[in-house]
């Protein structure tokens, strides 16, 4: 395989097969293929694109490019939810917690901040010593006894992603439908889940920015998920204005607390609702008692304290992370 020759094919157009593609992927995640050469292959699929037997190949070479999850037999639904991102979304502290307690197995694998969006991982590393460093063989065991587990992507999960993720946020390729279709999808495939539901943003505080763009990327995701047998639910959102009313990694944890606790902003605990319900398995009603009754925020206390947090410091956050200089502005 020549490299150069190979970034020119997808430069001009062309399509690749599954075989180039699978030793791309391997070439890059063993640093025989450099970063600058990647690079320059993730600009040419922004701007070329990639069919759909392409992104498939893609995802399924980045997929296979470590370990994937193994579960017991007997083992209950696997499920798990992702959002493309948006300003101010906090929406997977509270579902995650609030699915577990339905009897579902949650096996959050969740991604730092990328483009203009703050990722999950570095909203729960806002708790002091919240650690999202887990084996998969530690995530099973959390699993067996809490139903969730909270975490970031191991040297072993995804490889190819974990390198690829990187080098899109530095080189002005992230809203590329093939390549957050490949990224998400292979970290959400080597779960094994049962089902998934994705949270589609799309408009000024989105990385799609039309509804045109968001649905083309909710039908790309349907697609592979298909393609490897697992059921997708895709719902879009409007996100030209930030969700709840908090924005930044501590305030939005805290924003997630009030929702856990039956309170916080009507359009987090709507949102949340609405994902969780497809997952589920259970009433939108019995889904609001739990966030209402505070199972939802008890859950998630039991993650803090398993994943090496106090929960007692959850009700400090404000004063923990307290900006140095306050003032108020008023409308």
């Amino acid at each position: 395989m020549h490299v150069p020759t190979l970034i020119a094919r997808k430069r001009e157009g062309e399509e690749l097969s599954g075989r180039e593609i699978s030793q791309l992927v391997e070439g890059f995640t063993s640093g025989e293929i450099p970063d600058y050469q990647m690079s320059s292959f993730a600009m040419a699929v922004y701007f070329r694109g990639m069919t759909p037997a392409e992104v498939a190949a893609l995802t399924t070479a980045m997929m296979e490019s470590g370990d994937c999850f193994s579960w017991p037999a007997g083992h209950p639904s696997v499920v798990d939810k992702h959002s493309t991102g948006g300003i101010g979304d906090k929406v997977s502290l509270v579902l995650a917690p609030l699915v577990a307690c339905t009897g579902c197995w949650v096996p959050m694998v969740s991604g730092r901040g990328l483009g203009i969006t703050g990722g999950t991982l570095d909203k729960l590393e806002a708790i002091p010593g919240f650690n999202t460093h887990i084996d998969l063989p530690g995530a099973v065991e959390q699993l067996k006894k809490l139903g969730v587990v909270m975490m970031g992507q191991t040297d072993r999960f995804c490889p190819a992603d974990k390198k690829l993720y990187a080098l899109r946020d530095v080189t002005g390729t992230v809203p590329s439908i093939a390549l957050i279709t490949a990224s998400i999808m292979s970290k959400k495939l080597a779960e094994t889940l049962d089902q998934l539901v994705l949270d589609v943003k799309y408009g000024s505080g989105a990385f799609m920015r039309t509804r045109k763009d968001a649905e083309a990327l909710a039908a790309s995701m349907e697609a592979v998920g298909k393609e490897m047998g697992v059921k997708v639910h895709t719902i879009l959102n409007p996100m030209d204005e930030p969700l709840g009313r908090a924005v930044g990694n501590a305030l939005e944890v805290i924003e997630a607390l009030e929702c856990l606790e039956g309170r916080g902003p009507d359009d987090l605990r709507a949102i949340t609702l609405d994902l969780a319900g497809k997952i589920a398995g259970v009433s939108r009603k019995d889904l609001e008692g739990l966030l209402d009754d505070g199972s939802a925020r008890r859950k998630f206390d039991a993650i803090v304290k398993a994943q090496g947090g106090k929960p007692a410091d959850l009700l400090k956050l404000a004063k923990i992370h307290e900006a140095p200089v306050i003032r108020e502005v008023i409308a």
